[in-house]
């Protein structure tokens, strides 16, 4: 089976124009035409444009791309195996960088509405405005960025020291049940969860239950929010991550 230029952008979401390119620099050679002279591409070619898109993902030039891909002594399963181990170093960069959102949803607004002396009263070491020029660089585009912002620029100094006291109670109690030996999906600690939830949304974002399944992964997978919840106690963070998978399955269940 062969298919056209036309299917082939269609499967793989890319323009024509972009195979025609691939055509004349070598890349991606269809390996048939029609007696019109039209492309028809093989399911071959079909997994080399796979492979292509795949680096080209990862940001490898073109060049580089046909040279992993031509390379005489390369395997395929290599090939798979190399791009895994680079998606999977690139989630976990993404990982970190999302991770920093909810660590400093609230650090536009500090240097507006707080002096220096009062955010360290309300926050303590933890210094939020660190992270803001970073934070806006790279999602303040995204809607859960304007959404906290629109919220924390209303927000006082009073508004912002309820707000820790909240996270803090909940932190102790929280604690205090991992101390206790409590499981993950015990409706104790699912409740918990769910208020954590619910938390994020009251005071910053609109927090679903897909996004919040994100944080929890973030908490065990970004070293500074490890830190944070182990400081807690220990084992705190991924409790909490298997905690808050088992309240999502509960409530979209």
């Amino acid at each position: 089976m062969s298919f056209s230029v036309g299917q082939v952008a269609g499967f793989a979401g890319i323009t024509v124009r972009t195979l025609h390119h691939y055509d004349e620099i070598g890349l991606l050679v269809p390996s048939g035409r029609t007696r019109a002279g039209h492309r028809r591409y093989a399911d071959a070619d079909l997994d080399r444009l796979q492979q292509i898109l795949f680096y080209r993902e990862l940001g490898f030039p073109l060049d580089e791309v046909a040279a992993l891909l031509d390379d005489p002594g390369a395997d395929p399963r290599a090939h798979l195996r190399r791009q895994h181990e680079l998606l999977t170093a690139r989630i976990e960069r993404l990982s970190r960088m999302a991770a920093a959102v909810e660590h400093a949803m609230e650090a536009r607004t500090m240097g507006i509405d707080l002096t220096p002396e009062e955010r360290f009263e309300v926050f303590g070491d933890h210094d939020p405005e660190s992270y803001a020029e970073e934070t806006e660089r790279r999602w303040g585009d995204t809607e859960a960025y304007a959404e906290s912002h629109r919220r924390t620029a209303r927000y006082t100094k009073a508004d912002w020291q309820r707000m820790r006291a909240e996270s803090d109670d909940w932190n102790a109690r929280y604690a205090t049940l991992v101390a206790d030996g409590v499981p993950p999906a015990d409706p104790a600690a699912m409740d918990l969860a769910e208020e954590h939830r619910r938390h994020i949304g009251r005071w910053f974002y609109e927090c679903a239950y897909p996004t919040h399944r994100c944080l929890g992964e973030m908490y065990v997978a970004d070293a500074r929010f490890t830190a944070y919840y182990e400081a807690l106690g220990p084992g705190v963070a991924a409790h909490l991550n298997a905690a808050i998978a088992a309240n999502a399955d509960r409530h979209e269940g």
